[in-house]
């Protein structure tokens, strides 16, 4: 993997963004079932490239240059089939701002093409995992719309709690949290 920071989770891995991701990325979040979800991601092809070249691959370099204690850093992975190297998704970890401190979040996506078969929760885990081992998170958090049935089913086999509502953008979210001492 070029000496990329990777996360081995089963038949999956986490790996920092690479260049060569831009057009997986793109495609991944022009599926409207995920920027039904997060809208923010949805881009155009040359927004993307420079989103991955200037902000999301240097701000990998940055957390990983901070590990364990990551202040408000950014962790971007994309989900990589194991088998084939295949990009399928992404899980992240970084601050949200909506939410009261501490307020780091856990997000991710994956390709319509891949749902259902347990990948999100390996990601998910496996981020969880590497957070809680080698950095000084003691609390991790995500937000999800009600209405997405699948992404609140992967956050409670995670082991969250349901927190509460909160609102953010006009919207109604659900709030959970995982400590570290869980």
């Amino acid at each position: 993997m070029n000496n990329l920071f990777t996360i081995d989770c089963g038949e999956i891995l986490l790996r920092e963004f690479r260049i060569e991701d831009v057009d997986a990325i793109y495609e991944l979040t022009s599926q409207p079932e995920v920027y039904e979800f997060l809208p923010d991601w949805r881009s155009t092809r040359e927004q993307r490239l420079d989103w991955v070249t200037n902000y999301e691959i240097p701000d990998n370099k940055e957390f990983l240059a901070v590990v364990p204690n990551i202040g408000e850093e950014w962790l971007k992975l994309g989900i990589v089939l194991k088998e084939t190297g295949e990009f399928i998704g992404f899980c992240n970890t970084g601050i949200k701002e909506e939410l009261s401190e501490p307020n780091r979040e856990v997000a991710y996506a994956i390709s319509k093409h891949y749902r259902n078969k347990g990948f999100i929760t390996q990601a998910v885990k496996g981020l969880i995992k590497y957070l809680f081992e080698n950095t000084d998170v003691e609390q991790l958090n995500v937000v999800v719309l009600p209405r997405n049935i699948a992404s609140n089913k992967v956050i409670n086999k995670c082991g969250f709690r349901f927190s509460g509502d909160v609102e953010i953008d006009d919207q109604l979210y659900y709030h959970y949290i995982l400590h570290k001492k869980e």
